[in-house]
C-alpha cells in the first residue's frame, strides 16, 4: 500500500454525511461538529445524544436507510453502520464520485483514515499506522496524552497571539523570525517538560516585549 500523505483539513461550514446512528457514529459526529462542519446523519435509529443535538439543530437527521441520493453536494463522508455491506457501498459510491470517505471498523476500505489525536485546544497531535492498526495508534496516543497535559493549551493560545502581533508589527523578516525563534527556544520545551508552565508563560512574553524594546 502506498504511503498516506498525513494533512489537516478545514471543515468549517463543509456538508459532511455520517451513516449510522450508533455510539461509533456519535463520537465521529461530536468530533466534525467540534470543527463545525455542517453535518447529516442518516440512519434508522439515534443515540439519545444524538436525538438531541438534532432536537437542539446542530444536527440534521435523515431516518431510514443509506440512499446514493444522500451524497449530494457532500464534502466527506463517514460509514459507521453495523453493516459491512452497507459500509463497502458507501465507499464505492464515494469512490466513484471523489467523495473523502472514511469507513470506521475497515480503514483501508476509504480513502482516508481518522488518525488517533491527543487535543489541548489548537495543539493537535496526530498518530497513524496508515489504518494497519488502529489500536496501536491508539495505544501511542494514551502516552502521548500523559506527557502533553491540558496546560499545552493555554500555553499554544499565548504564543499564537503574540505571533500574530509580531507578523503585523515587524517589518524586518530577519527580526522577525529569530523573535518567533526566541518565543518556541529549547529553554520553553525544558520548563515544558519540567511541568514549569506559568514559567514558561512568562518566558514567550518576555521574547514579545524584549522585541519591542
Amino acid at each position: 500500500m502506498d504511503k498516506c500523505y498525513p494533512i489537516s483539513v478545514r471543515l468549517c461550514g463543509k456538508k459532511c454525511l455520517v451513516i449510522g446512528g450508533g455510539r461509533v457514529a456519535e463520537r465521529k459526529i461530536i468530533s466534525l461538529l467540534e470543527c463545525s462542519a455542517r453535518v447529516t446523519v442518516v440512519s434508522p435509529e439515534l443515540t439519545e445524544r444524538l436525538e438531541n443535538l438534532v432536537a437542539a439543530g446542530h444536527l440534521v437527521y435523515r431516518q431510514g436507510e443509506y440512499d446514493t441520493d444522500d451524497l449530494q453536494g457532500v464534502f466527506l463522508v463517514i460509514g459507521a453502520t453495523n453493516s459491512d455491506q452497507v459500509n463497502q457501498k458507501v465507499a464505492k459510491d464515494c469512490f466513484e464520485r471523489n467523495i473523502l470517505v472514511n469507513v470506521v471498523d475497515d480503514p483501508l476500505s476509504g480513502n482516508f483514515f481518522v488518525p488517533a489525536q491527543v487535543r489541548r485546544g489548537s495543539l493537535s497531535i496526530a498518530v497513524s499506522t496508515d489504518g494497519k492498526s488502529p489500536m496501536f495508534a491508539r495505544r501511542i496516543r494514551e502516552e502521548l496524552e500523559g506527557l502533553y497535559p491540558p496546560e499545552y493549551s493555554e500555553l499554544v493560545e499565548l504564543v499564537g497571539e503574540l505571533r500574530s502581533k509580531v507578523i503585523n508589527e515587524i517589518a524586518d523578516e530577519q527580526q522577525k523570525a529569530q523573535i518567533l525563534k526566541q518565543m518556541a527556544d529549547g529553554d520553553l520545551m525544558q520548563l515544558l517538560r519540567e511541568g514549569q508552565y506559568d514559567r514558561a508563560k512568562e518566558l514567550v512574553k518576555d521574547a514579545y516585549y524584549r522585541s519591542r524594546g
